[in-house]
């Protein structure tokens, strides 16, 4: 498990990092880097962890932008059926962004909750154009102030948001303070081990069971469900409450 390398990386002030789901975000950062830095000789480089399970890569959906892509967070698949009462955002990166879709299916047809799903590609840039944006403001008091891209991405967006990653809970830990809603992060944070995907997964909980217990958690502290529903999810996916933390195990 490489649970810590874009953690490690984002304290490099000229570094770009990337953690893509599909082909068309991977085409995209690469053309990118390519034009930055053999056109235009910037002095940037770029950090891209990819992985080798084998799934299904979708055309890039019409309505997601390059810029999207490159600065950190796009919407990948809205709700299923439409928004309902009870609603939740989910955020995924790389290969985990599959247990997230799966997550969705999961909340809206067994438990009624709908869910966005949406394609976090860089949490190091989120985070840096934020404290820009910020830092301009707080220079700049009397001039209307800027809104960050990440802002903007979320711009009435009130719901829990839910973020699995394959890397310590401090990558996606980098953009908290600007999520309206709260943020839930699931990583894995603990000891390195060897196992099968659906295991290690599982053992970190950041399988599509544990985002959905995530969700569903986060909705009964708001007072919109009821806890009992979260104690059955956890019995019903066969998770045990009294097992060791991962982060320790």
């Amino acid at each position: 498990q490489d649970g810590h390398s874009h953690l490690l990386a984002s304290t490099i002030p000229n570094i770009r990092t990337y953690d893509p789901a599909f082909a068309y975000e991977i085409a995209a950062i690469l053309h990118d880097g390519l034009i930055r830095m053999y056109r235009d000789g910037e002095d940037v480089f770029y950090y891209i962890t990819l992985q080798n399970e084998s799934y299904p890569m979708p055309s890039m959906p019409e309505s997601v932008t390059k810029e999207e892509i490159l600065q950190g967070l796009y919407p990948f698949r809205r709700a299923l059926e439409g928004r309902r009462e009870n609603h939740v955002q989910l955020f995924g990166s790389g290969s985990i962004l599959l247990e997230v879709l799966r997550a969705q299916e999961i909340l809206e047809t067994r438990f009624g909750v709908s869910a966005d799903v949406w394609s976090a590609t860089s949490y190091l840039l989120l985070r840096r154009d934020a404290l820009a944006t910020e830092r301009w403001n707080m220079l700049h008091p009397e001039a209307p102030p800027r809104r960050s891209f990440l802002e903007t991405q979320l711009a009435g967006v009130e719901e829990p948001v839910i973020a699995a990653t394959d890397f310590l809970k401090a990558v996606p830990d980098q953009i908290a303070r600007w999520v309206p809603g709260g943020l839930t992060s699931l990583g894995t944070d603990g000891y390195g081990r060897s196992d099968t995907r659906e295991a290690l997964r599982r053992h970190f909980e950041v399988d599509a069971e544990s985002i959905t217990v995530a969700a569903l958690y986060r909705l009964a502290r708001m007072g919109r469900i009821s806890p009992t529903i979260v104690t059955r999810a956890i019995t019903s996916f066969g998770i045990d409450p009294e097992r060791i933390d991962p982060a320790i195990a």
